[in-house]
């Protein structure tokens, strides 16, 4: 592990070499095979199915990983998966999720989807990646993984084999007598053939591949993006974006000793890259704490004992994990812990304060994004972290500021001055980024500097500031508002733990910002109070909300991040319902639309006067059709 404490340190490492002469491993399995070479009996992934610092755990050595992702390999390519064939999975966490991903790009093209979307939803990623088989749940209590599979399997013809992992091997005592007489029945009928994980898997070889694994770099990974309206996007990864990930991280950060406590899902690229891919490259240990990783029953609560149980070294979070575990006393000897890492949205320094006054840890926040195989930036561990900021671009990584003006033309922003972050780096795979051509369209700038959609400065320290998403900005009257401000104002409020801006529709200014908030535990306060503290913590007058509402609780993602598609629906709707009163029509609903974004579907409650509602909603820019 090299240090990695300022620019000075990044550019050592670069003027090395370049990234393709580092005689590096070509495919993920070579890449396994060499630390399985390296520390064969050393911890490589553990997993806990419930969340007490004394429950059962399984570990499996780099030896195991490799003899479990040898024979499942194995299995897919007896399924007919070859180089160009797709192993769909819609898991959890468990012990067998990361076996999966990597027996999936070995044999073929890994797609991991998040088992949080409705069947409609993965049904369209099946279809879209052209997956012959899907890896997923078998029907356990409390979860209704298997049923969506078998729906989103029945509108996917493409599907010749579901694979179910059984999470009740990971049960001891009682419960695992339970299980089997209270399975849920799933009732879906499909044309694939269902096999067992552990008997399918256990047949065959695990010694060796009973394949081909040619030294050359391909696609391995569809990974789908938000997955939040319609059908979500597929960006494709290759070998070389995987280990570059994993390189970065073995090289910065992780060497074996370390442990890494990921509780974020392994079908986010985060979970997948910054951390599996480094501890293949350091041969460091990560754990993951029950299915549901962070949202999983007693993980907050017992957060800190298991970080003790498990001695980890680094902290995997996001900050809505961050503002759950401060509302928690930290109830246990952390010792171990050297840093935590944050990605995934922006770190309200507030947030960051907390965190290190109760921990004594730091937190180094980290910038990525899935178009680019993840990693982009990271605030150095071992040098000067100025919070708010993702950090210096790492090694072999550049990123240029640019604005693209109405003309096509492409100018550099100076230091300081705000504009489309851009991206190339061995993770960024120019002009193939997504499955569908007609994607990548105008996503390049001079042909291979990815165009992320991020508004950003660099600073005249070379650290990368993000200032927004350039869709997520709150435009009132003309006027650009960042909602991290007012984000910010409102979570320096002692009871407020999480809060959301967006910009609501308004007929003068076109959008007005507006905030909803989800209290700390216990905690009470008027939006009166919000209002006033609001008034008196962010600074720019015109981004004070002009609407505060406390919700019990805000919708958030699998990896945590606050969901604005749903806080956007919510404004809609109370500022449409408000200017359609007394003309009998009233919102039932606010749905995505493919080319339109989001419309608010009317319903007529009574003798509605089509005129008058015409007249009304024709001030604001969202559009409306009847239901």
């Amino acid at each position: 592990m090299g240090k990695f404490g300022s620019y000075a340190d990044r550019d050592r490492i670069e003027q090395e070499g370049s990234f393709d002469a580092r005689g590096l491993p070509v495919t993920i399995y070579e890449f396994l095979s060499r630390t399985a070479e390296r520390f064969p009996q050393r911890p490589a992934i553990s997993f806990q199915l419930l969340s007490g610092p004394k429950d059962h755990a399984v570990t499996l050595s780099w030896q195991d990983l490799l003899e479990r992702v040898t024979e499942t390999a194995n299995l897919f390519r007896s399924l007919g998966v070859g180089p160009t064939d797709t192993v769909a999975y819609l898991l959890p966490n468990s012990i067998e999720t990361p076996v999966v991903l990597l027996a999936g790009a070995t044999a073929g093209i890994v797609n991991p989807i998040n088992p949080l979307l409705d069947a409609t939803q993965i049904a369209g990623i099946l279809r879209e990646t052209n997956a012959k088989v899907l890896v997923t749940l078998k029907a356990f209590p409390k979860t209704d993984v298997a049923q969506k599979a078998a729906e989103a399997v029945a509108q996917a013809p493409n599907v010749t084999h579901v694979v179910e992992v059984d999470l009740n091997r990971h049960l001891r005592g009682l419960k695992r007598f339970i299980v089997p007489l209270i399975r849920p029945k799933v009732k879906v009928r499909h044309k694939a053939k269902v096999l067992d994980f552990e008997a399918a898997t256990s047949a065959r070889k695990h010694t060796a591949l009973e394949f081909d694994d040619p030294k050359v770099d391909r696609v391995a990974a569809y990974f789908h993006t938000g997955g939040t309206t319609g059908t979500p996007k597929v960006a494709q990864h290759k070998y070389s974006g995987m280990i570059y990930n994993g390189w970065l991280g073995g090289t910065l950060l992780f060497d074996e000793t370390d442990v890494l406590m990921c509780p974020l899902p392994m079908f986010h690229v985060f979970a997948a890259y910054p951390v599996l891919m480094s501890c293949i490259a350091s041969g460091a240990h990560v754990v993951m704490p029950t299915p549901a990783g962070y949202r999983g029953d007693g993980v907050f609560d017992n957060f800190w004992k298991l970080i003790e149980r498990w001695q980890a070294t680094f902290l995997i979070t996001v900050p809505t994990a961050i503002a759950a575990l401060m509302q928690r006393p930290v109830n246990a000897d952390v010792g171990s812990l050297k840093t935590a890492i944050s990605g995934s949205a922006p770190l309200p320094i507030e947030l960051y304060n907390r965190f290190k006054a109760a921990t004594g840890v730091e937190i180094a926040e980290g910038y990525g994004l899935t178009e680019a195989t993840c990693l982009v930036s990271c605030n150095p561990v071992d040098g000067l972290k100025k919070v708010g900021s993702v950090g210096i671009p790492l090694p072999h990584t550049h990123v240029r500021i640019l604005n693209h003006d109405d003309a096509g033309r492409v100018h550099e922003c100076p230091t300081d001055v705000v504009g489309e972050i851009c991206v190339a780096n061995p993770g960024v795979f120019p002009g193939s980024t997504y499955t569908e051509a007609d994607k990548n369209h105008k996503l390049f700038a001079d042909d291979r500097y990815l165009r992320t959609g991020d508004l950003g400065r660099i600073d005249a320290d070379g650290y990368l500031w993000i200032t927004g998403r350039a869709k997520d900005l709150i435009i009132r009257g003309g006027h650009n508002i960042d909602p991290a401000e007012i984000e910010e104002g409102m979570l320096s409020h002692p009871a407020v733990a999480f809060a959301g801006a967006i910009g609501q529709p308004d007929a003068f200014a076109g959008e007005l910002p507006c905030v909803y908030v989800e209290l700390m535990g216990g905690a009470t306060v008027t939006v009166d109070e919000l209002a006033a503290h609001a008034r008196d913590h962010i600074h720019e007058r015109a981004a004070v909300p002009k609407h505060i509402e406390i919700l019990s609780e805000l919708p958030k993602t699998a990896v945590g991040k606050i969901f604005k598609p749903d806080l956007r629906r919510l404004a809609i709707s109370r500022v449409y319902d408000a200017a359609l009163q007394g003309t009998g029509a009233r919102v039932v609903e606010v749905r995505e639309d493919k080319k339109r974004g989001l419309v608010a579907r009317l319903s007529r409650e009574g003798n509605v006067v089509e005129d008058q509602v015409r007249e009304r909603l024709g001030q604001f820019t969202t559009p409306w059709d009847w239901a």
